[in-house]
Parts: structure tokens; sequence; C-alpha cells
């Protein structure tokens, strides 16, 4: 069985970093998936929340690994290094959290 883990990214944009820069930063992204092989998946969206408690995040990522061990694989990657210094210029705010799923049953 697989030990799955989620990465998870929140990002706040600086101002001025246009709808075209975010665009293209996510299809990199996304592409970093073609080119780590323990990088199984990745999806995003926008804050869409009601509840107005996030902190002035407006982008969350996640990405799938195998296990930890893939996310180390992933960060110390050249493919990521170098994107990850263009990416995290381009924000004001991020937090990156790990983590396990565990599902319940009821």
């Amino acid at each position: 069985m697989m030990e799955e883990v989620k990465h998870i990214l929140l990002a706040k944009f600086k101002d001025g970093v246009s709808e075209e820069q975010i665009e293209l930063l996510i299809k990199e992204y996304a592409n970093l998936v073609n080119l780590i092989e323990p990088m199984k998946s990745f999806q995003w969206g926008k804050d869409v929340s009601i509840e107005n408690l996030h902190q002035g995040f407006t982008h969350i990522f996640e990405s799938t690994f195998e296990n930890t061990e893939g996310i180390a694989e992933y960060i110390s990657h050249p493919a990521h290094a170098e994107y990850a210094n263009r990416f995290l210029a381009q924000l004001d705010k991020v937090l990156v959290v790990d983590y396990k799923p565990t599902r319940v049953h009821l």
C-alpha cells in the first residue's frame, strides 16, 4: 500500500503580478510532474471561501507524492530549485504544509 503524502502550498502573489504571469507560473508548476518522478499529481485552485479566513492567501497548490522521501527528492531536484526561485520571487506570502491523508471510516 502506498504511503501517499500531500504537499500543500498556499500563495498570495505580489501586487503587480499580472494574470498572464500567474497563468504561466501555474503551467510551469504543473509541468514539474513531467520532470520529477516522485511527484505523482498536481492540482490547483483559487480561494472561494465565504468565511474570510484565508489570511490573504489567494491560490492553493496541491501535489501528491509517494512518500516523504519523494518530497525531499522533489525539493532538491534542479528543475524544482530553478522554478522555485522564479515562483517565490513573485509571492507576497507563502505557506507550505505536507501531510499524510487519513481516511475516516464510520
